[in-house]
Parts: structure tokens; C-alpha cells; sequence
């Protein structure tokens, strides 16, 4: 049996863990933490999240018992997350996205101590689609314009999606360069023409979309396109989860939905 608590229990990812965590016999939900002074603090999780009551209220932390802590909190909130799963020796799993430099050298840094599962996206689809993604950069090479267009809904905080920038990582990859070289956030004005092995990255925002992504190989005479599109977060919660069970017992060290799902 993992035990696992989920941090941010009442945003839109929390409830999602709380409700897909009902479907794994071999996993058991034992902390469910918000921030201080929340709203919702003191109520069964649960409840709160429409599964029926389960003993666990929403309250503001120690993550008591849990083997595996899984946090899509906010980017700020990182480091004090981590440090005390340090503290308690607990494993991670971090799908948190827009973390400073700063913020990713605590989480490198505390990997040499505990083991932490972090990745952009949990998705296993989208996991798939980024194994794909490189491997068509290599295949294609340069010739083909390669241009990412994400989409998510009006209230996602950072831009562009940490999806986006893993396709974008996977891309150069695919083509053994280094990204911050060729990447190029959006375009305006006169930018003149579209310089050779240009990684483009283009973010919009709107309604209530989950998450789609489209990555685009153009050359003369044709165009390859893959897509992927999340309806629900439930993808997302339910990759997590097999990560938690997956991370439960691993060595320190930093790893990620690759190497959870055999592709690394």
C-alpha cells in the first residue's frame, strides 16, 4: 500500500487525485493540505471533492503518514514544499509548472536526498507524444519548421504551458541542439524571415480548455501535424498517481514520466 497526500487538495488538480485516487486498491489518500486560512480547511476531502466521505479533512499540513507527496500547487510554494518532504523523507511527485531557475535548482538539489518524479505533464498520452516528438525532429531534421501552438484555459497563471516548453526541450533534443539557441516565444512586428532550425513556441489563452498541443513540421510541399487534446484532467490525475505508485521506494535521484512509463 502507497499512502499519499495531495497538496492543493481543493484546486481543480487536487480534486481530481482525490476523486481518480478511489480507483487503486493499492493506494490510500492519508493527507489532504491547502494553504493556511483557506475556506475549505477542516472539511472532509472526501466530501469536498464528491467521492463520499473518506476520513481525511483538507487542513493546512504536516503531510502525516504519506509515503508520497504529490503537489500541482503553485510555483512559489515549491521550495517550502520540498523541503519538508525532505525533512520527512517522502517521496515526490512534482507536476507544479513555471518554476524560476532558483526554484528548479532547490528541486535538483533535493533530489540528491529524496526521490522526485517531475514532469511538465503526467499525461501518459502526452508522455507518448513526447517520446514521438523527438523522434520525428531527428528524422526530419531541420528542413522542417517546426512550430508548437498550445492552449489552455483563461485562469492557467504562466505562459507557455510546461508542456509546451517540454515538446519544445524534446524537439531540440530530436535535433542535438541546444534550445535556448533556436527557441523563439511568439512573434510581432517585422521579424523578418523564419531563420533555419527556429523552435517557435506560441501560447493562447481562453475558456475552459484543459490542455491542447500541436506540434508542426513544415517544409515545401507538406506538413506534419500532432495533437494532443486533454478534455479532462483526469489523464493528468491518473498519471500522477501511477507515478506515486511507481516513485513509493526508489532511490533519490530525479526522474520523470519516461522513466515511469519504460521510454527513458
Amino acid at each position: 500500500m502507497t499512502n499519499i497526500a495531495i497538496l492543493g487538495a481543493a484546486g481543480r488538480m487536487g480534486q481530481a487525485l482525490l476523486r481518480c485516487s478511489r480507483r487503486l486498491e493499492n493506494l490510500r489518500v492519508v493527507a489532504a493540505l491547502e494553504t493556511a486560512g483557506h475556506p475549505d480547511l477542516g472539511l472532509d476531502a472526501g466530501q469536498r471533492s464528491g467521492v463520499g466521505v473518506i476520513n481525511v479533512p483538507i487542513s493546512a499540513g504536516p503531510a502525516t503518514g504519506a509515503d508520497v507527496v504529490i503537489d500541482f500547487t503553485f510555483h512559489s510554494a515549491t521550495p517550502g514544499n520540498i523541503a519538508a518532504a525532505v525533512a520527512a523523507k517522502q517521496a515526490v511527485v512534482l507536476g507544479t509548472t513555471g518554476l524560476t531557475d532558483q526554484e528548479q535548482a532547490v528541486v535538483r538539489d533535493a533530489a540528491k536526498k529524496i526521490p522526485i518524479m517531475w514532469a511538465a505533464n503526467m499525461s501518459l498520452g502526452v508522455n507518448v507524444l513526447l517520446n514521438l516528438v523527438q523522434r520525428a525532429a531527428a528524422i526530419l531534421g531541420p528542413e522542417y519548421d517546426a512550430e508548437i501552438v498550445e492552449m489552455h484555459h483563461r485562469l492557467k497563471k504562466d505562459a507557455p504551458s510546461g508542456t509546451a516548453l517540454a515538446l519544445a526541450d524534446a524537439l531540440a533534443k530530436g535535433r542535438q541542439v541546444n534550445l535556448k539557441d533556436v527557441v523563439c516565444y511568439g512573434r510581432e512586428g517585422i521579424t523578418g524571415e523564419r531563420p533555419s532550425g527556429q523552435i517557435a513556441i506560441h501560447a493562447v489563452r481562453g475558456g475552459d480548455v484543459v490542455g491542447d498541443h500541436t506540434i508542426m513540421f513544415a517544409s515545401d510541399g507538406e506538413r506534419v501535424e500532432i495533437t494532443h487534446k486533454a478534455s479532462n484532467r483526469e489523464c493528468f490525475a491518473m498519471g500522477a498517481l501511477r507515478a506515486a505508485l511507481w516513485v513509493h521506494g526508489k532511490k533519490p535521484g530525479l526522474y520523470n514520466m519516461r522513466d515511469v512509463l519504460g521510454l527513458s
